[in-house]
């Protein structure tokens, strides 16, 4: 039977970013007390322009700080957790293997050791991606896959999971590790990805610089499925947890092919660079979501042709 969230207390690491604001923006519409972790927020944020600030408890804390981690979840009496924070960006992983490293991984056993101590929690859903499983070469990955990491960023979300996977069998603790392709939506305020990156390049009618040689290629998913995909999880954690959930897409594109996609819905003629200058980054990734659908009927409901125009309308009024 599904979790009715009224009023139950809910933490959101990271939560001020880019998928945790509609994550959070959705927990409040069922009535949740949200309490979200978070270092650092912008005006321009989706989180900020919705006022969510207004309505949920913000705490300023590094998820590497044990006892932050765990004071807060004793304090606010936690039900569930979102552990969305993360560093997130392949090509900072590169420069940065320690700092990522240790934020992925220690910042994952920090938030679970908590609430394997404080004993009360009632699902925990952890985010990991679809970079855990490397270079795989198959055009579809499942879950049974064997996770094939290589370089720090896909070491530390493969490390995610194994971690996850251990305290569930180990202690029992009800979590279960998601895992997605390339999300976009409103409110993405990292312009090195490939959807603000367009967007910003046709707002400001720049070159679109593409770092790889074009055709790397990933499922895009829209932000919204991705919350309506981790709040189905928790509601139905009794039934998935232990588990992991690949959330994948229909829609399965080339750098290149997106942007000719988006400037044909704009009707902008968008000038793009391939400069090829990418880092550990992996040419193919396609996620069946087989799994989900069958257990939860989890399916994507949105596409980039449905999507863009209102994005784009979100681009144009904050840069």
């Amino acid at each position: 039977m599904a979790v009715n969230f009224n009023d139950s207390n809910i933490l959101v690491t990271g939560g001020t970013g880019f998928v945790g604001s509609h994550l959070i923006e959705a927990l409040l519409k069922e009535k949740a007390n949200v309490i979200t972790t978070y270092q650092r927020i912008t005006s321009s944020s989706y989180f900020s322009s919705k006022k969510l600030n207004e309505k949920s408890i913000m705490v300023q804390a590094d998820v590497g700080n044990f006892e932050k981690v765990f004071d807060i979840i004793t304090k606010f009496r936690i039900d569930y957790i979102f552990h969305l924070a993360a560093q997130p960006l392949v090509e900072v992983a590169y420069y940065n293997p320690r700092q990522t490293l240790f934020t992925n991984i220690v910042g994952t056993i920090n938030v679970l050791e908590s609430a394997r101590l404080y004993s009360h929690v009632k699902g925990i859903i952890v985010a990991s991606s679809d970079k855990a499983y490397g270079k795989l070469s198959k055009k579809k990955i499942v879950e049974s896959d064997p996770l094939l990491g290589d370089h720090p960023y896909e070491v530390s979300k493969s490390a995610t999971h194994l971690i996850s996977n251990s305290y569930y069998k180990t202690y029992n603790l009800p979590c279960v590790v998601t895992r997605f392709g390339n999300i976009y939506g409103e409110g993405d305020l990292n312009y090195s990805r490939i959807i603000p990156g367009l967007m910003k390049a046709v707002v400001k009618n720049d070159t679109f610089v593409i770092r790889s040689d074009g055709n790397f290629t990933r499922d895009y998913l829209y932000v919204t499925d991705v919350v309506n995909g981790y709040i189905s999880l928790a509601a139905n954690i009794e039934k998935v947890k232990g588990e992991v959930f690949n959330f994948g897409s229909d829609e399965i594109l080339s750098v290149l092919r997106v942007t000719e996609l988006v400037g044909k819905i704009l009707s902008k003629n968008i000038k793009y660079k391939i400069i090829d200058v990418t880092h550990n980054e992996i040419p193919y990734q396609s996620l069946s979501y087989s799994k989900i659908k069958k257990v939860l009927d989890w399916t994507p409901k949105h596409s980039l042709t449905s999507k863009i125009k209102d994005i784009y309308q979100w681009y144009k009024k904050i840069l």
